[in-house]
């Protein structure tokens, strides 16, 4: 009787012991080196949602016009009224920034005919330079966020580790401090600190995630840009495009 009383009395321990090992509990046990990586965790997460976000809706407006706005421009029989269309386009429209710094390029080197600058720079290369700038810097705008989405990434599951180190580290103390090593002892404590390394990949595995997808979505859109500013090249270096005939515009 007594052993099955004192065998119940243990079980009775183990259960109240793994009952403690819970994220409100741990926060009761937090020192400053613990809430500091505690909130590093969660300012991350919110930095990676943010921009998860912001991606996802920069990207479907911009899936959602490109074809329209480039197709406009082609489709236009009159050069004007196309540079025109895309004099309308948002701030944010990039493909429109991409053919105005071209049209603008190609402008202002006829306006100069005659001067240095024509003697230096012949039409064609003065609009490729445009083009390599527009596109270079269209490019940088696809890629806000995605460092911070790779920092996240790559160190958040080492900030959590750091967390489940010091929780360890500090439960172990108290364990050696009470002298008391059995498993609903030790089994809380630990197991608290395992979910600071929990929460750091519950952090990371999404900013993994996003990174790669809008690294391959930009991947894509940076063809188009490429693709596009050909095309362009040859419209204003030349008058019109590679398979267009020149009563087509």
């Amino acid at each position: 009787m007594l052993q099955e009383t004192t065998t119940a009395a243990a079980g009775g321990n183990n259960a109240e012991a793994f009952q403690q090992m819970s994220f409100s509990h741990m926060v009761t046990q937090f020192d400053s080196v613990a809430w500091i990586v505690f909130l590093t965790l969660v300012l991350f997460s919110v930095l990676s949602i943010y921009w998860i976000v912001v991606n996802l809706i920069k990207g479907a407006r911009l899936r959602s016009k490109a074809d329209r706005v480039v197709t406009t421009f082609w489709e236009t029989t009159n050069a004007q009224d196309a540079i025109r269309y895309m004099e309308e386009q948002g701030s944010s429209e990039p493909f429109s920034k991409i053919a105005l710094d071209a049209a603008q390029a190609a402008a202002h080197h006829q306006r100069n005919e005659g001067s240095r600058l024509v003697e230096s720079l012949n039409r064609s290369e003065f609009v490729d330079r445009a083009l390599r700038q527009a596109v270079t810097r269209e490019s940088m705008k696809l890629e806000s966020g995605l460092t911070v989405l790779a920092t996240v990434g790559s160190t958040s599951p080492f900030i959590g580790l750091l967390g489940t180190v010091w929780g360890i580290y500090h439960a172990l103390i108290r364990i050696g401090q009470s002298g008391n090593a059995s498993i609903d002892a030790v089994a809380g404590p630990v197991g608290e600190a395992l979910i600071m390394t929990a929460f750091g990949l519950f952090v990371a595995i999404p900013a993994v995630i996003a990174f790669n997808f809008f690294t391959r979505i930009n991947r894509v859109t940076n063809s188009r840009f490429d693709t596009f500013a050909h095309d362009l090249h040859d419209f204003f270096a030349t008058g019109s495009r590679v398979g267009e005939l020149p009563s087509q515009r």
